[in-house]
């Protein structure tokens, strides 16, 4: 085991060459030249060449590529040209918001796709099962902005329950907080700004988690239908066992390699940056980090954020294979 972890860090490196050389090329090829961004369109040609110098853009491609990959590997990924703030602090302060939010989101997710999944197998062909499949569609697809705007529309504007937008109520961070808003506050003892905070949270979290519901839930029928029919679940009930028993303890168990790989795939998604959730909510995350990027031509922003989301995923992807000796100690890393 310990070689397989050893062997997987490894191949991390390679990985993320590779997704930081296709983000550089390819966003090197279609942006908009920065230093005419920052100078505006009436700048001189001579200010403009000066400027590029100044960032290093007029060098070869392949010399700049080989800069930033020196400077990411110390763990600095260079200064938004548009902002001229460190792009590395930058990801730092919002990185906990987008794990607040993807965490919140996959725990959602998690726990009603799975009992819709289990219930749905369990009673195959009944009104719930078609119910729960529907809805199921309907969470793949229906888009993730559109539902968030829908929520905003009925439970802010209308009901007036939640609020719009943002992480946290205005005058509402203390200087204690740091991050984590729930998890500081909890520990803090300040339930004002737990309370707060938690409102914020509630709309985005479900609006990015429907559609991880939706595929956890089909994922969980599925399994669940194929290992019901095996023959240990048969000769469990023989035993007597209660059904309850029958389906948590031997068939659940047993299905949940697949289940734990989609989670696992959908919980690297959700922190590499829900793009459009931030984007509606105003959520302080990653996603509208790069978004920023994207709209400014502010490409070493969107490299470092894209090289973030790339190491998250393979990690995900290294503690889900890790998981699976301990649900099936029938497998073997070797």
């Amino acid at each position: 085991m310990v070689k397989y972890i050893l062997r997987r860090l490894l191949l991390l490196f390679p990985v993320l060459f590779g997704v930081s050389l296709a983000t550089f090329v390819v966003m090197h090829m279609f942006t908009t030249d920065p230093a005419a961004i920052i100078l505006g369109q009436h700048a001189t040609t001579e200010r403009v060449e000066a400027l590029r110098e100044e960032l290093g853009l007029n060098k070869p491609i392949y010399i700049q590529f080989a800069d930033y990959i020196t400077k990411a590997a110390q763990g600095d990924l260079g200064k938004s040209v548009i902002t001229k703030t460190s792009i590395t602090d930058e990801l730092v302060k919002r990185f906990p918001a987008t794990v607040e939010l993807a965490l919140a989101a996959i725990v959602i997710a998690s726990i009603f796709g799975v009992i819709l999944g289990v219930v749905s197998a369990v009673k195959q062909n009944s009104l719930f099962d078609y119910g729960s499949m529907v809805a199921a569609l309907m969470g793949v697809s229906m888009p993730i902005f559109w539902l968030g705007l829908m929520m905003i529309i009925v439970f802010s504007v209308m009901l007036g329950w939640l609020p719009a937008s943002g992480r946290i109520g205005i005058g509402m961070t203390p200087e204690n907080i740091t991050g984590l808003y729930l998890v500081d506050s909890l520990l803090t003892g300040d339930m004002e700004v737990f309370n707060d905070a938690l409102r914020h949270l509630i709309m985005p979290a479900v609006a990015l988690g429907s559609y991880s519901t939706a595929i956890i839930a089909r994922m969980t029928r599925a399994t669940m239908l194929e290992t019901i029919r095996q023959d240990y679940v048969r000769t469990a009930r023989a035993k007597g066992l209660t059904e309850q028993v029958v389906i948590i303890k031997h068939a659940l168990r047993n299905a949940l390699i697949p289940i734990v790989t989609v989670i696992g795939l959908q919980l690297g998604a959700l922190l590499g940056g829900a793009v459009l959730t931030e984007t509606v909510f105003s959520w302080p995350g990653i996603g509208s980090y790069v978004v920023e990027g994207i709209l400014t031509s502010d490409y070493p922003r969107v490299q470092g954020a894209v090289l973030l989301i790339g190491t998250i995923f393979v990690m995900v992807n290294l503690v889900v294979d890790i998981l699976y000796c301990y649900l099936d100690p029938r497998i073997q890393h070797s």
